[in-house]
Formats: structure tokens, sequence, C-alpha cells
């Protein structure tokens, strides 16, 4: 498209209003750069206290270079707006536009400052999301559309006997909220077969993708875009290697310690390394196989992605997390702003030292605590949040009731008796709530005078089934903040033994409340 078809005034207010003030090149220096701070002394500190590590005398120097401070309070802004300012330069995105996108959280949020210029946001999003993200959201006056699948997987990943009755379920629930929000359902319903297929395949990049082409809209496309990373080699680099100068030191001896969401920040990075000092500095930090780790991926499903490129790293790390919260702990209580990809990224600093390294490293800071404080303090609290079979039977005489909790389907009278069974007790003790109910709840966190009624009881714990696992422990979640103790069944109904193998349709039916 031309770039001489653009909407003249909705550039001007970008840049006004939002351009102006993240980091962006002005006469070939960063402007709005965010700080970078030297953490070398509390680093020291916390391998010492908290994992009896001694390195006071060792050779380092750690830099964190804080993004938490930017507009919508994360690294995301910075590609987020750069693909904005080219789709408006080049009119692909004009003001009677909706932007739609898949995210994880943070980028959602970061597109959330185009609904000052009058534009409507939507973000497709996982239940699996942290309360707080989602409040981020809604305060970003970004419309959700909330999905019960991970969108983290990579585009196709799933095998091909994918389970065919959640797609459907998962389209029907879709289809309603886009209705909701305006959407002509025909449309949707003109290309039913194909929103499937990526449905079954819990493919929700290429989902957002197909909504936005069928509707009109405009999709940034993050986890293909090219311009994720050079917002990252263009600017976050460049802004980085300024800050380093002015101090009297060179990017050059440094190796930057960056957690994998889409690949932008890692991928714009060691491309600038590559092209000014022909070296590999990139260490890319996954969380461990099974993990889940706010906004970044492990390393199974960074493969299937267009911006992930090892053959730019010098190195890769998978870290458990499990470890790596102790040391959020201890930055956030010295007043840090760090969130779990960061905490990742500084204890895999810690396993190199501990292994003999030494030297300087930067460490990318994404985003901050505030959206995870209440799961951090889930972390350090006795009170278990999600059970496995073994543990949820041989302690079924704690629970009040075993509630079924779910937003698109229900179980057949089949599934009610295997979930019975499973358990070893009556299917009197299980509770079906209507999918509504649930779905009111995680919408609005509020809950709902049904489900209130389902949760009392004399010993005060109720467990939490669902589908695959995802929703109940989200639903606890929810719980928990309200001060009620649930536990989610982990790996849900299709993990029972009986379920295992089985067509779900056996046991499993689309709700229809």
């Amino acid at each position: 498209m031309s770039e001489n078809n653009f909407d003249k005034d909705l550039l001007e207010r970008f840049e006004k209003e939002i351009w102006s003030k993240i980091p962006h090149l002005e006469n070939n220096k960063v402007v709005n750069a965010t700080p970078l701070i030297d953490l070398t002394n509390d680093f020291k500190e916390c391998a010492k206290n908290l994992y009896k590590l001694d390195i006071a005398e060792l050779d380092l120097k750690i830099y964190g270079k804080f993004d938490a401070n930017l507009v919508s309070g994360s690294i995301k802004i910075r590609p987020a707006i750069h693909i904005m300012h080219d789709a408006i330069k080049t009119g692909k995105l004009k003001s009677n536009q909706t932007i739609i996108e898949a995210t994880s959280g943070n980028f959602g949020i970061a597109l959330g400052q185009m609904s000052k210029l009058g534009l409507t946001v939507i973000s497709l999003v996982s239940r699996k999301l942290q309360e707080g993200v989602f409040k981020e959201l809604r305060n970003e006056n970004i419309r959700i559309m909330d999905l019960d699948m991970d969108i983290c997987p990579a585009p196709g990943m799933k095998d091909s006997d994918a389970d065919a009755l959640k797609a459907k379920a998962t389209a029907g629930n879709i289809r309603s909220q886009l209705t909701q929000l305006g959407f002509d359902p025909t449309v949707f319903d003109n290309s039913i077969s194909e929103i499937e297929v990526l449905l079954a395949a819990e493919d929700i990049i290429n989902l957002a993708k197909l909504i936005s082409k069928i509707y009109g809209c405009f999709c940034p496309e993050q986890y293909d875009n090219e311009l994720n990373i050079d917002a990252h080699r263009t600017i976050t680099a460049v802004e980085i290697e300024q800050q380093l100068q002015e101090n009297g030191d060179s990017l050059e001896n440094y190796r930057i310690m960056c957690a994998f969401g889409t690949g932008g920040t890692s991928g714009g990075i060691s491309q600038y390394m590559n092209e000014k000092y022909s070296k590999k500095a990139i260490h890319v930090v996954f969380p461990s196989v099974g993990q889940d780790v706010a906004g970044i991926r492990t390393k199974a499903k960074a493969e299937g992605l267009k911006l992930y490129n090892p053959d730019y790293y010098e190195a890769e790390h998978e870290v458990d997390f499990g470890q790596a919260k102790h040391l959020l702990k201890f930055f956030v209580e010295k007043g840090h702003n760090i969130g779990e990809s960061s905490a990742l990224a500084l204890y895999s600093v810690l396993e190199m030292v501990s292994d003999g390294d030494k030297g300087k490293f930067i460490v990318i800071v994404a985003d901050g605590i505030e959206k995870y404080k209440k799961n951090l303090e889930a972390m350090f609290k006795s009170q278990r949040m999600q059970v496995s079979l073994d543990e949820a039977a041989a302690s079924v005489q704690e629970y009040d009731k075993v509630i079924w909790v779910h937003p698109s389907y229900t179980p057949k009278e089949a599934g009610i008796e295997m979930i019975a069974k499973s358990l070893g007790i009556d299917k009197e003790k299980i509770a079906i709530p209507k999918a509504s109910t649930i779905n009111e709840l995680l919408s609005t966190r509020q809950i709902p005078e049904e489900l209130s009624k389902e949760l009392n009881g004399s010993k005060g714990k109720s467990l939490l089934i669902c589908m695959a696992g995802n929703t109940s422990l989200m639903t606890a979640q929810v719980l928990a903040s309200k001060g009620i103790v649930t536990e989610s069944l982990n790996g849900g109904i299709t993990n029972l033994p009986e379920g295992i193998g089985k067509n779900p349709e056996e046991f499993i039916k689309a709700a229809t409340d």
C-alpha cells in the first residue's frame, strides 16, 4: 500500500500522544531511555544468603535493563508501537479499524495504548493468564476475547487427532463473544471450517490473523512480524550501547540474558551484536518442561515460531522456576521491580556463575512485579492449589464437594460416573454449575450466587475439575483471591484413567445454558 494513502490525522495524534513517550531515535540518539541498573552487589548477596554460594570476590558485573517503567509497564510496548507506527504510515491501519491480536498479556496491554486514539483493541487471551494480567488488560480499555485454551503453543503443534469436540465448543464461545462485540456472526459462520481446524490445533496465533482478515481488522502478527525484531535491533540494543558508552564501557563486552516470549528481543539484540561486533552474545532462557512462567515459552513451544532462531544465540538455558522464585522474592523485597521472566534470566546467570563462569552480563528485565504479586504471595503459602488424582483420592474426605467448572462443556452422565469412580466417591457429591456461571466468575472475578452456594460446606474446601486442568486452576486462583480455599485436579477429566485414549464425546458434551 502506498505511503501517500495513510491517515495523516491518526499519525499526527499517534506520534504526539504515544510515540513521543516511548524510547525512539531522535538525531541518532535514543530518547526516553529506560534505566540500566547495576545489580551486582544485590546479586552477590542473594547468591550467598539464599543459595549458599559465596561469589563476593568474583570478577562480575551484572546490569538489569528495566523496562517496567515504560508506558504499559513492559518491554512489549517497544515492538507494539513500532509495528503500529509502520502500519499507520503505510496505510495498513486507519482510524475506523479494529486491532486484534493473540497475546499472553503484555503485548495486548501495550496495544491498549491505541484505545487512547479511539481505536478498538481486541485481545485473544487464555484463561491461564494470571488475574493481575487480566486486570491490566481491562485497565487499558481492551476488549478481551477469552478462550479456554493455551495461546502459547506454536502454530499447528497439536497432533491431527486433536479434540474436535473442544474445537466446536470453543468456536461457539468465540462466535458468541464476537456477536456481543458487534461483529456479524454470519461472517464467522462462513469460515467455520477453517476456524475449527485452527482451534483443534490450538493455533490461536493464526486464528487471530484469520478473524482479522474476515472482518477487515488489523492484526500486528507479533509472532511473525520482522518489525518485532527490528524494534530491538534499532532501538533497544542501541539504547543499551548508548548507556554503557556514557559509563566508558561497551556492549561488546557483555553477554545478554533474555527470556523467550516471541523472539523479538533476543532476535533484535542478537542481530545488532552480529552486525556491529561479529559475535554471538545472546543467552536465551526458557523455563523447564511443563512449567508455566508468565508470558514466556518452554523451548519446545518456541521451536515452532518464526522468530525463534538459535543460530543467532550464544547459548540456550532451561531453568527451574521453582528455584528462581526464591530469587524473585529476594529482589522484589530489595525494591527491584522485576517480573517472573526476569527472575528466570537472573537465576540463569547464577547457574552459570556456580559453574565457574564470570564476566559481564546484562539481564533484560522485561516487566515488573505488579501483575504477579498475588501469584508471588501464593508461591510462598503452605496452601496447595493443584493436586494430582492420587493426592485428591487420598484426601477426598476433606472435600465438601467436587465441582465441575467450565464455560463451554459439561459432563454427560458417563463423565460424572467416571469422575466419581476415579475419586472413589458417590456421584451425588459432584456438583455441575451452569457453564454461564463459570463464565461469569472468570469474566468478572466475582462469585455468582449459584457457585457461592456450592462452595459452602462444613469442611471449607472443594475440589475443582474441568477438561484438562487449566480452567479449574484459574478458577481456584480467582477463588483464592476472595479467601476461598479450593484445589484444582491436575489434568482434568481427560487425564483420568478411564478417559485416556477415549473420544471425549463419550463423556463430555457442549454446554447449552
